[in-house]
């Protein structure tokens, strides 16, 4: 059996990624747009981590700070959401464009 290095770690940041991507282009629903940016976020960190263990940076600092980046995020992108479902009644994102009325 063979160790996990840092290519493993890589192949799963990068099949994260284009999950999260596929997510944002190809989904309505505001909720699934946020949670697909939110794995894409974690793509970013795991990659920030593996290079910190390949190379012995501070990838993990900067890891510390796209997560508390990442839950300011999601704090005000729901507030938003939310604010705009007892509004409109819908969190599709075709009318989100109505916000600007």
């Amino acid at each position: 059996m063979t160790p996990i290095g840092t290519l493993h770690y890589l192949v799963v940041a990068a099949a994260l990624f284009i999950l999260g991507v596929i997510g944002v282009l190809t989904r309505r629903n505001v909720v699934i747009i946020l949670m697909s940016i939110e794995l894409i976020l974690n793509a970013v960190n795991l990659n920030l981590v593996a290079f910190s263990r390949l190379w012995g940076l501070h990838g993990q600092v900067f890891a510390i700070f796209v997560i508390t980046d990442a839950a300011a995020e999601a704090a005000v992108g729901l507030g938003i959401l939310i604010a705009f479902f007892r509004n409109k009644e819908t969190v599709n994102v075709d009318e989100i464009d109505l916000l600007k009325w």
